[in-house]
């Protein structure tokens, strides 16, 4: 380009102004984001959770690495020795001279700017004389001098002063580069050249590539993508999944096979230890010759997973790979049941196969909470307390106190427990009963309704049908201060409460099926309640009462229909004010389904904007090698037929207290259903929740063919017509006349 100069940093000064820009630009974000949080704030965490979480397996490995662990060390000593450089270079920057100043010619004579001529002169002889190479003076400055003497003299010069602020004129544009000569000189060229080439030929194109060939092979909860297609076979291929198939698909995926994951491991010694932990098992399906299942590295993880909900011992080389596999776990559990809602929402949408069973589901659900756990299906979840055992259980559940579930535990009473609980010393008992404080106590409140309809509460066939359900968590230590706090019974209410469990308890003997014992308890309560408040009021004096109630009522009515006989006015009067209170009353609804309406859109545009953070509360759990969250599933779903009905929200935010609303489609038939609302914690095992929903169907509106808006009348149509027919003749003679 013509007119233009490009100027390379020879004397460096440029180049260190790039640099300090560069590196701060570097220093300052990996600062804010990589510095190490106060570690006296984690370990002050971790104290306030010794008295509770302190024989935890996750709390142990986390103290240990907090002792050991050097990295945090070593990210302050890099981001220091960072900011060493950055301030080294700012501080250099701050002594270079300015190079590149603009030229005045009277700041070089020394003087105001519009001096006159014989003043200019008068300067430059004495200047001169100064600096004048004969008299010894600097050859370079008087240059200078001479320059600048001219371009105030010279008439010529003067112009180019006051147009270009230059005494020679319009000048070339120098653009200045931030690097040194050194790198464009032709002697380097060739390891110039190939210092580029290495970075953005080799160096970019293998980090671009590895990134997006490990980014492509996992999902967006970082489940390899062939470990879903793995789930998705076997589910739509055995839709009927039983605990012991569900333990083997999920054995088989690729996270364990070392092949596809660099953190699973295959040892030498896994030929001598592992068959002897499948002795040690028993029947685990090891001749089955299925693929993946029989897979060394399926075999291995499987006989692991059920190693540790047996609360096997393992030796120490098969410890680390048995917490990678139990850590592991739960997330893989979490992609089965999306795998399994996927699935069912496709058999429902286009049909042609068998959606995934209700039970196949729910199995993914009890797994996770048996991983997390460390305990088999098939026992007590009193084993979740510390100091617990299998020789204890016999004091739980005899005759006497008949405790098989955490809710029998809490409701016990305080000396009842004490005895209950004298195998155990004083300091075990008080931790036993803070762990089971800190256990959740979830309350579940569920509001039924049609959004976005006229009529919100009437359920219409097709309709989409939303089930707000209001989750609030509480501790169990709260219902110990109930129950402490709970007046004694009078002995006609002691009496009918034991009458009322003894007929539970022959109503529980007659009933079939199996119940589950919590569930028990709650009927027994609940009928225990009624009768007890049956049998505290007074019958006669409210039979007196009601009867009393039905005479004025009567008597009421009756004069009403005289005074109406006698004044037909004021009967016009009674009904002009019953119509006004109806629509008041219709007025007075429409505005209570319009703020709920605006409630319910401000609730989804907070859910969107805002982002909750997923640290709830920590599980207290003996055997799981990771911390976790406490986190819940809520669905609805139809038992007796299955299925599910609407998909399984995963609640992982919930603190204190959070408003769930689940979505589904009203059946197509009229008539009354009876569904679940489910509530399963993904960390407990003996806290789920269900609560019946009960749906009465009725018939869609029709579709109104003429609506008497949409009747216009002939009469009408045919002013409209005239009208326009007027509005163009008006026109067209307005053109007329404007020609």
């Amino acid at each position: 380009m013509a007119g233009q100069q490009f100027q390379y940093d020879d004397s460096g000064n440029t180049f260190f102004y790039f640099l300090t820009s560069f590196v701060g630009l570097i220093v300052i974000p990996a600062t804010y984001y990589l510095w190490p949080r106060d570690q006296n704030a984690e370990q002050l965490r971790l104290k306030s959770l010794r008295r509770v979480h302190g024989r935890c397996l996750w709390y142990r490995l986390r103290l240990m690495k907090s002792q050991q662990s050097i990295v945090p060390t070593l990210k302050k000593a890099a981001l220091l020795f960072g900011w060493a450089v950055f301030l080294l270079l700012a501080y250099k920057v701050s002594k270079l001279d300015r190079e590149y100043q603009e030229y005045n010619p009277y700041e070089v004579l020394s003087l105001d700017p519009g001096a006159s001529v014989s003043e200019i002169k008068k300067q430059y002889r004495v200047l001169s004389l100064k600096f004048h190479p004969d008299k010894g003076g600097d050859e370079a400055t008087f240059m200078r001098i001479a320059k600048a003497y001219a371009a105030l003299t010279n008439e010529q010069s003067r112009k180019n002063m006051e147009l270009w602020g230059n005494p020679d004129g319009p000048g070339a544009t120098s653009f200045g580069i931030a690097l040194p000569a050194w790198i464009v000189d032709s002697k380097n060229s060739m390891l110039v050249l190939l210092v580029y080439g290495l970075a953005f030929m080799v160096i970019l194109p293998v980090v671009v590539g590895t990134w997006w060939y490990r980014s492509i092979r996992y999902s967006g909860d970082q489940i390899l993508i062939n470990t879903t297609q793995l789930f998705m076979h076997f589910m739509y291929k055995t839709p009927n999944m039983n605990m012991k198939r569900l333990a083997m698909v999920l054995t088989a995926a690729f996270e364990f096979d070392p092949r596809s994951n660099k953190e699973a491991t295959i040892r030498p010694t896994d030929n001598i230890e592992v068959p002897q932990l499948i002795r040690e098992l028993g029947n685990i399906n090891v001749k089955k010759k299925e693929p993946p299942f029989c897979y060394p590295y399926s075999l291995k993880a499987r006989v692991l997973v059920l190693a540790h909900l047996a609360r096997m011992d393992v030796s120490e080389e098969l410890d680390e790979d048995q917490r990678f596999v139990v850590r592991k776990s739960p997330p893989l559990l979490q992609e089965m049941i999306n795998v399994g809602c996927q699935l069912t929402m496709m058999a429902n949408s286009r049909g042609g196969f068998h959606a995934p069973r209700l039970v196949t589901i729910e199995n993914c659900m009890k797994l996770t909470q048996m991983c997390v756990q460390g305990l088999q299906e098939s026992k007590s979840p009193l084993l979740q307390l510390p100091h617990f055992e299998e020789e204890h259980l016999r004091y739980c559940i005899s005759k006497k106190y008949k405790v098989r579930s955490l809710q029998d535990l809490v409701s016990l009473k305080d000396s009842d427990r004490r005895s209950m609980l004298r195998f155990l010393g004083e300091e075990k008992y008080d931790e036993v009963m803070s762990v089971l404080g800190s256990f959740p106590h979830i309350t579940m409140d569920t509001k039924l309704q049609v959004l976005d309809d006229e009529d919100s509460n009437n359920i219409t066939a097709g309709s989409i049908v939303t089930v707000t359900v209001t989750l609030t968590r509480k501790r169990m230590v709260d219902m110990f201060e109930k129950e402490q706090d709970s007046t004694p019974c009078t002995g006609e209410e002691v009496a009918t409460t034991e009458e009322a469990q003894a007929d539970a308890s022959k109503a529980k003997t007659k009933a079939n099926g199996n119940v589950a014992g919590n569930e028990v308890v709650a009927a027994a309560a609940v009928t225990a309640a009624a009768v007890t408040a049956a049998a505290t009021t007074p019958a006669a004096p409210a039979a007196v009462k009601e009867e009393e109630d039905e005479a004025s009522d009567k008597g009421s009515e009756s004069d009403e229909g005289e005074a109406t006989k006698d004044s037909p006015s004021e009967r016009d009067e009674d009904s002009d004010k019953q119509s006004d209170t109806e629509v008041d009353e219709i007025a007075g609804d429409d505005e209570e389904e319009w703020e709920a309406l605006q409630q319910s859109i401000q609730r989804r545009e907070r859910a969107l904007l805002e982002t909750k953070s997923k640290v709830t509360h920590p599980v207290y759990s003996l055997y799981f090698p990771e911390e976790k969250q406490e986190w819940w599933w809520l669905y609805i779903a139809d038992r007796r037929d299955q299925t599910l009905v609407s998909v399984p929200y995963h609640v992982c935010t919930l603190q204190d207290t959070e408003e769930v609303e689940l979505k589904f489609p009203a059946p197509s038939k009229t008539g009354n259903y009876q569904y679940s609302v489910i509530l399963r914690s993904d960390s407990y095992l003996g806290l789920d929740q269900i609560k019946p929903l009960k749906l009465e169907v009725h018939e869609a509106k029709a579709m109104m063919d003429n609506h008497p808006q949409w009747d216009i009348p002939d009469t009408e149509e045919e002013d409209e017509e005239q009208e326009d027919s007027d509005g163009i003749e008006e026109s067209e003679d307005d053109d007329e006349d404007n020609d």
